[in-house]
């Protein structure tokens, strides 16, 4: 018998595999019936409420809760900060109250009595002076390579500037929050919206005194995560103890502005930088002093990482600098910390291409060698000039064309990512009537995780991707990583393969011996078992050889066979036109060009980069926590203020799935964060090239836009 190996088929014989294959959850999810932790109403369920402070830092001076212990409908309280406690950014929970009705628990919540003792607070991230003068720094680390001051002296073209982003907070459609429900003392079922269903039963069964075991976590869907969303909370666990007082089940989902105020950030940076570059091009010089905020803990972008991508440029100085603020903390926010690394490197380049009187394009390119992946980058951004018709388009910063007040540009940048496969276990069951289906504790955070288990099983099998039913969501069934990191197709679909190969190969055998033909001859296609390409029985017929039981095969991984890799880049080009007189940005193209080795499902991956482009858009053009350094208050915490883009502020958005043979060949890798890395960057050095002044910080308001235009910042 031949040898067996784990393997992805050839491209030429691929059926399923990176065609385009429409959601199976989709239906559920676009008609209502798909359930989230917000929609789950079991019999008595009580709702919970919460009572937070508003201000910028204090001590809870006085707290009294027997008046909302009292008032109509309400079942239990809970306190988070009693007496004494420090309570040190806006948002910061106090008390939550569970009762009959949602006005109940709101009128619970205004009956509890409560003062603070005012403690000063800082809250401006992007003032380095004013928090070194108030203490609120620290040195975060400084390194250097090669001789800075003799490069720079030797340099033919020298450019200084300032760059910045601001803060922006998560913004998940569906919030924060839980079902809780006893089974009992002993037992708690939780329905949870997370990116973690298999590690968060045992952050609930350690402070409640619980045996792992015992607590059931369900997420069959969930309103996005983008990193925010690995951990019980606070929040979660004051759920559980309401629904214990009550004995009743409980449903507490942060409102929206807490859930803008504490359920995590992602962290600012501002930057001073210094980049030269000799007379051909090349960059040779990179010295930056960055700053930035992650809350409390003062941390800011990583300082090995600047500058972003082009790790070969020679010669370096780095130096950062945290500033602590009264603000709520940080978490993971898709492809932490890429976006600002990039929006800080990328933008340097441009403008150091625009002092050498050069096209931006050529200067990337020249420099691609300092990147990890010069070969690949070159071609994606060969296939992004032509779709955006860059040659033909581009201008030199602030001398194009435009209709009167607006003015057009071009812009560009290029990013990395890992996409490791996570670790993941599953069940793979074939049932004797041929039924086939799964079982693991992933979860899918709306990425199509159903789906590429789905196609993965389908195409092992020769079977339509209905034949597959795929069960998660619950932490009951074989572990799996959580979702981050963009981990989570490598690690489903690898295990899969694997457990599904096996299961076939032992089809195999029971049909080699039935029917008298070579094990090593048969293949499964449409339904069927078939030797040198001719039926020797159904799928069905088949199955039944296995007996009254159904053959039930482990998939685990990662392993080192092929299946799954790491490592991919991207490019993105954007056109914009900006209105100099009211500093209003619009997006006419953005195109990105992205690889991410063999794609399952090419529908979904394309789907990803739209998503991606178009939170890219809003953290470049709109999205940002607005800090008030008087009451230390997050003043825009709310849907109207908290600027998202709309379907009118998109453009035209073209998405290239970079895969040739080589991409095929290297398997599955995560797509999931890359495309929201360059977005900011490309779009940012639209609106130079269109001005031709910078606008140093994102978001590109139209109120930075107009002070800039009016400082002529080149």
């Amino acid at each position: 018998m031949a040898e067996r190996k784990v393997a992805w088929k050839a491209r030429k014989d691929n059926s399923l595999i990176g065609s385009d294959i429409t959601r199976i959850d989709g239906v559920e999810k676009a008609s209502g019936s798909a359930k989230y932790a917000a929609d789950i109403n079991t019999p008595g369920t009580l709702f919970g409420r919460l009572l937070t402070f508003k201000g910028g830092a204090g001590v809870v001076k006085s707290l009294d809760t027997s008046d909302a212990e009292k008032t109509p409908g309400v079942r239990a309280v809970h306190v988070f900060n009693g007496v004494g406690k420090e309570v040190r950014w806006d948002g910061t929970i106090v008390a939550a109250v569970a009762a009959d009705t949602a006005e109940q628990a709101e009128d619970g919540v205004r009956a509890i009595k409560v003062t603070y003792e005012a403690k000063p607070h800082w809250v401006d991230e992007e003032d380095l002076a004013g928090a070194t003068k108030s203490m609120r720094t620290k040195p975060l680390g400084d390194n250097q390579k090669g001789d800075v001051a003799a490069a720079l002296k030797a340099a033919k073209y020298v450019h200084k500037g300032y760059y910045g982003i601001a803060t922006i907070s998560h913004m998940c459609l569906e919030p924060h929050g839980s079902h809780c429900e006893w089974d009992g003392e002993d037992k708690l079922n939780v329905h949870l919206s997370t990116q973690n269903v298999s590690g968060t039963g045992g952050q609930f069964a350690g402070p409640l005194g619980l045996e792992a075991s015992n607590v059931s976590i369900t997420c069959n869907y969930i309103g996005g995560g983008f990193g925010s969303k690995f951990a019980a909370d606070q929040w979660g666990l004051a759920c559980a103890e309401l629904a214990k007082k009550a004995g009743k089940p409980v449903r507490l989902m942060l409102d929206r502005a807490t859930e803008l105020k504490i359920a995590g950030t992602r962290p600012s940076g501002f930057a001073e930088v210094t980049i030269a570059a000799d007379a051909e091009g090349n960059i040779t010089v990179w010295d930056s002093h960055h700053w930035g905020t992650s809350g409390i803990a003062g941390s800011t972008i990583a300082l090995s990482q600047l500058p972003y991508c082009f790790d070969g440029i020679p010669n370096r100085n780095r130096k950062a600098t945290g500033i602590s603020t009264n603000t709520g903390p940080n978490r993971a926010w898709r492809a932490p910390p890429h976006p600002q690394l990039c929006a800080v490197t990328d933008t340097v380049i441009d403008d150091l291409a625009a002092k050498m009187g050069a096209d931006s394009y050529d200067i990337f390119m020249k420099n691609l060698d300092k990147t990890p992946k010069p070969d690949v980058y070159a071609e994606e951004m060969k296939i992004g000039a032509k779709l955006i018709d860059w040659k033909a388009q581009w201008h030199a910063h602030g001398k194009g064309g435009g209709n009167g007040a607006v003015k057009r540009g071009l812009g560009m940048a290029l990013h990395r990512w890992g996409g490791r496969a996570g670790a993941t276990t599953c069940t793979v069951k074939v049932h004797p009537d041929g039924a086939v289906e799964t079982f693991l504790g992933s979860q899918d955070l709306g990425t199509g995780t159903r789906t590429v288990i789905a196609i993965t099983l389908a195409e092992t099998f020769g079977l339509q991707v209905a034949d597959v039913k795929v069960n998660l969501g619950n932490n009951s069934y074989p572990k799996a990583n959580p979702s981050g990191g963009s981990i989570t197709v490598g690690g489903v679909t690898g295990p899969h393969r694997r457990a599904g190969l096996e299961a076939l190969w032992k089809i195999y055998d029971l049909v080699a011996a039935k029917y008298k033909v070579a094990a090593d001859s048969l293949t499964a296609q449409g339904g069927k078992i078939l030797s040198a390409g001719k039926a020797v029985c159904t799928w069905k017929q088949a199955c039944s050889l296995l007996g009254p039981m159904a053959l039930e095969i482990q998939g685990a991984g990662p392993k080192n066979d092929g299946l799954t890799d790491q490592g991919v880049g991207g490019v993105q080009m954007a056109d914009v036109s900006v209105d100099i007189e009211t500093g209003i940005v619009r997006i006419n193209k953005l195109v990105a060009v992205q690889d991410c080795g063999l794609i399952i499902d090419e529908l979904t991956a394309r789907s990803q980069v739209y998503g991606g482009l178009i939170m890219g858009i809003a953290y470049a053009l709109s999205e940002e926590r607005v800090m008030d350094n008087k009451t230390g208050r997050f003043i825009n915490a709310d849907l109207e203020n908290y600027k998202l883009p709309r379907i009118g502020d998109i453009g035209e958005l073209v998405v290239h799935m970079y895969q040739p043979d080589s991409e095929y060949e290297r398997g599955v890798v995560g797509l999931g964060e890359p495309p929201v890395i360059s977005t900011g960057a490309a779009i940012s050095n639209a609106v130079a090239n269109a001005t031709g002044v910078r606008v140093p910080v994102q978001p590109l308001t139209p109120q930075r836009v107009l002070e800039a235009l009016k400082g002529g910042q080149a």
